[in-house]
């Protein structure tokens, strides 16, 4: 079995779905490629399980069908190395020896049986749901919100991202219990009511992958499982299982005082007296009065401090609340408008941020729980 195949396009396609691979996995196999020759296309596919990911890569001649597994370290090392140039495959169907012939020498290295590498997972015919959005719109979501995902063992539904599909929206929702994203998409939309978890893991895998992509993404699931469908590459995951929390339930509806300030001074601000403020909380407190933001900080254990106050638009009652400076700051960094509204009740409860301008056909909402301040 042969065929040969540009350097540059192999490499890029392997090492896009190389980041499915653990580094530790329990069936040997999974630390291959899984490479399979069928009428002059080439398409590889790699697992840990639970995520499959293949890709197609044209090829430039092949003699005969056929598939082997190769190891993909050595692999993509040995690509690396490479100048852009045709690259000769051989393969003993027999004994898996895999002979690669290039300009000016050639590698070898043992391959495994194609057998043994685990088939994908397939969703049920009668309930899957087909789900259309564009790249950057799932993109823009991802990005947003992967950021306030959890790492919960007891409540595994929030280590994922939430996709909520109705016929004339589609949201996307991530929260760890401190902080959370809404993030509504009016370019997208389902021809039913649907909803599953996307994890983390896969979850950014697409986030590596998205940014090259122009065409829609094809989304199918059940109840267990998800397919994406790209231009060149396709995923199957395993979705979390289990019902997401009402998140709606969760945003305050009312809140009379509103601060809008520009989102880098702010963050700057932010970053630099969170400096001073304890290690252990990273409490910093926000006091709002006419047109002016105080931000402040304080280690009492090793008696530093700091204030900065920032100009801002505020007309209610002076009022102070404490939160924790680095969710505070990640919030801030994952919105794009040059300024954002502060929607807060009382020091109690959950501040609600989001961009004076929302982007075209967008609804950005970030939410963050308060910390108790001690004065």
């Amino acid at each position: 079995m042969k065929f040969i195949v540009s350097s540059t396009a192999l490499f890029s396609h392997l090492q896009a779905i190389s980041r499915v691979i653990n580094s530790k996995n329990a069936l040997p196999i999974l630390d291959c490629f899984l490479f399979k020759l069928e009428d002059g296309t080439l398409s590889v596919t790699v697992s840990d399980s639970e995520t499959t990911m293949d890709t197609t890569i044209e090829v430039n001649e092949s003699d005969t069908n056929g598939a082997f597994a190769v190891p993909a370290k050595t692999m993509l090392d040995a690509l690396k190395e490479l100048p852009e140039q045709p690259l000769e495959f051989q393969i003993n169907v027999e004994t898996y020896g895999i002979e690669i012939k290039y300009m000016n020498g050639q590698y070898s290295l043992m391959g495994q049986n194609a057998d043994e590498y685990p088939r994908s997972a397939t969703l049920g015919d009668n309930n899957a749901v087909r789900v259309e959005m564009s790249a950057q719109i799932l993109l823009g979501g991802i990005n947003r919100a992967i950021f306030a995902t959890a790492d919960d063992e007891l409540r595994p539904v929030m280590n994922g991202i939430y996709f909520d599909i109705t016929t004339e929206d589609i949201t996307m929702v991530a929260s760890d219990g401190h902080k959370l994203v809404r993030c509504k998409t009016f370019g997208a939309k389902g021809t039913e009511r649907a909803a599953f978890i996307l994890p983390k893991k896969p979850a950014n895998l697409l986030k590596s992958l998205l940014p090259k992509e122009s065409d829609d993404v094809i989304i199918e699931f059940d109840e267990r499982n998800a397919v994406f469908t790209l231009a060149n590459y396709r995923m199957v995951c395993r979705l979390i299982e289990g019902r997401y929390p009402n998140y709606n339930s969760v945003i305050p509806q009312n809140n009379p005082h509103k601060v809008t300030v520009d989102r880098a001074q702010l963050m700057g601000a932010l970053r630099r007296v969170s400096i001073f403020s304890s290690q252990a909380s990273s409490l910093i407190k926000l006091r709002m009065q006419e047109n002016q933001i105080i931000v402040s900080a304080q280690d009492i254990d090793f008696s530093t401090s700091a204030e900065e106050s920032q100009v801002c638009q505020y007309a209610g009652n002076p009022m102070s609340i404490g939160f924790k400076s680095t969710f505070l700051i990640d919030i801030l960094n994952n919105i794009s408008a040059d300024e954002v509204i502060i929607e807060l009740a009382d020091p109690s409860r959950a501040g609600v941020v989001v961009p004076v301008e929302q982007a075209e056909n967008e609804d950005l909402l970030m939410l963050l729980m308060p910390m108790m301040l001690n004065d």
